[in-house]
């Protein structure tokens, strides 16, 4: 017989596959009871019968787990320890350091530290390393290292960092970090006002509303919303910013369920600042989720111009839900659709290739919709600008060096080469980029392609059956020639890459302040945003298509 404990965890099993089934249930009775009961049974005869004791719980966490994972990335379970740490880290006047981090390959790293916030004042810089955090040594400790930098205001934390090869040591005196959801604003030209949007946090709307204000006390007549890379967060404060330059009652986005409670449709419910100001919204494939609610509701509603690159394509709607015994779990319960009816997901989950890898939907299957004045829209995946610019889209290989940290670690080493450029801004010349490029030489940088690991797939099994030596100089050419292929790559990319160079290179110096200055008078999306603003008969011209 089962004990108690595992009893336990057979019925939390249960809870979530009831979960699942919800109003199908009478429909498919049998089928579910069939499963399920096969499901216990297996469970019961393994446990029983398994060579050595297994540990119930971590079975089911498994199981469980692993069932969710096939439907979509954002379905997820979370046991009671799952939970109590999501509570312990979400109550009390808990604080940051101020800065992005990032753990990889067990290495605590400074991505960006915020101006004028503890790390920061503590003297940190992105490419240090955090190797030990009060007695803590790192490389022994394989929980969340985060955890040890939370706590109280003015908690003081003795922190020993690695920087170029060498260990530091600084105290960091803890305070609270309210990063704002409008981090700069400013006019682009006599009459065009900037703002940039990064993030749908409780005080998107207002900081949004505010700097719109004072734009327009500045003079502003036009404006530029920018929410490249914004991956989304509140679906009101979404709403609020379309209610900015949007009538009251306008439907901006609608959530659709088999679930019928679930179906809602999301209206604007305040007076708005401005709803004739001619606007621009900037978009690209990192803009997600409520970003796209806004962009494609603005564009549906022909309220404003949408320029850059079609955006990353989130459009399912989570919500956790409680089960038993203190567990949870997140599901996916609806889609959002925006005015005009088109779906924002870009991923097909319910149908996968060869690889388990959900599908995007082909563009022969997009469908046409109309804006409210008769423009022709289509779905397909997140929101396609009315303009697209080359200059918004990432090429594969400028995303693997941002993904894979090149660019990030070479410009850690360019500013330490480099220390004291102050406020000048920083170049990235041609010797940089093939500077660059040996960097990623001697790194032995992985591009990470579908072809570069095939290939070492393939001889690593070569490797486990011994032919090996058969095929090595086979190998060293198929390598030889994939890294001439990639070199070949980056210089088609040079442009692109030294940009993204120079961004980097620019925070390093004058932290995401300067970055965003320095976009108002160099960005080419900004650019033609305004250019697009300035001609007005242009602008109109796109909207009464």
């Amino acid at each position: 017989m089962l004990s108690k404990l595992k009893k336990r965890y057979v019925v939390t099993t249960l809870a979530v596959v009831f979960l699942f089934v919800g109003t199908s249930f009478k429909n498919d009775f049998f089928e579910i009871a069939k499963q399920i009961e096969i499901f216990t049974t297996l469970f019961k005869t393994v446990n029983t019968n398994y060579v050595d004791e297994t540990n119930p719980g971590e079975l089911m966490d498994t199981a469980i787990k692993s069932m969710l994972a096939d439907l979509d990335p954002y379905t997820n379970y979370f046991n009671e320890a799952d939970v109590a740490k999501f509570k312990i880290n979400n109550t009390g006047e808990y604080t940051g350091i101020g800065a992005l981090i990032t753990r990889k390959e067990g290495r605590l790293i400074i991505k960006e530290p915020y101006k004028d916030y503890a790390a920061d004042k503590a003297g940190l810089k992105a490419g240090d390393e955090i190797i030990q955090i009060g007695d803590v040594n790192l490389a022994e400790f394989k929980e969340d290292a985060g955890e040890l930098l939370k706590g109280t205001r003015n908690t003081k934390i003795d922190i020993k960092y690695k920087r170029q090869g060498k260990v530091l040591s600084t105290e960091l005196v803890l305070d609270e970090v309210d990063l704002r959801a409008v981090p700069y604003f400013a006019m682009v030209d006599k009459e065009t006002g900037y703002i940039v949007l990064s993030q749908f946090n409780i005080k998107a709307s207002s900081e949004t509303k505010a700097a719109l204000l004072e734009l327009k006390n500045q003079g502003a007549k036009k404006i530029i919303l920018d929410l490249r890379g914004n991956p989304g967060g509140l679906l009101n404060e979404a709403v609020n910013i379309c209610n900015i330059f949007l009538p009251e009652g306008e439907v901006i986005v609608t959530t659709k369920s088999k679930n019928e409670k679930y179906n809602t449709i999301y209206k604007t419910q305040k007076t708005p600042v401005d709803t004739e100001i001619p606007l621009v919204v900037l978009i690209d494939g990192k803009s997600a989720s409520a970003s796209e609610i806004v962009s494609g509701a603005l564009q549906d509603l022909d309220r404003a111009v949408i320029v850059g690159s079609r955006s990353f394509g989130k459009g399912l709607v989570q919500r956790p839900l409680e089960l038993t015994y203190g567990t949870q779990v997140k599901v996916t319960i609806s889609r959002y659709y925006t005015p005009s009816g088109r779906g924002i997901q870009a991923l097909d989950y319910t149908h996968k290739d060869a690889d388990g890898k959900a599908i995007r939907i082909n563009e022969k299957d997009y469908n046409a919709f109309k804006t409210r004045k008769g423009r022709t829209v289509y779905d397909g995946g997140g929101i396609l600008p009315d303009i697209i610019l080359e200059e918004s889209k990432q090429s594969t290989i400028a995303d693997a060096l941002q993904r894979n940290d090149a660019i990030f670690n070479y410009i850690t080493t360019y500013y330490y080469k480099n220390p004291n450029l102050g406020n000048t801004l920083p170049k990235i010349t041609d010797a940089d980029f093939e500077d660059f490029k040996k960097f990623l030489k001697k790194e032995d940088f992985e591009f990470d392609t579908e072809t570069e690991k095939a290939l070492k797939l393939m001889y690593e099994a070569s490797v486990k059956e011994k032919i090996d030596e058969n095929i090595a100089t086979e190998y060293k050419q198929l390598l030889t020639a994939l890294e001439k292929s990639e070199e070949k790559e980056l210089n088609e990319h040079k442009n692109e890459i030294k940009k993204l160079m120079l961004d980097e290179a620019i925070k390093r110096y004058q932290y995401k302040e300067g970055l965003y200055k320095y976009y108002t008078t160099s960005n080419p999306e900004i650019m033609k945003s305004t250019a697009l603003l300035n001609n007005t008969a242009e602008y109109s011209k796109i909207l009464l298509k």
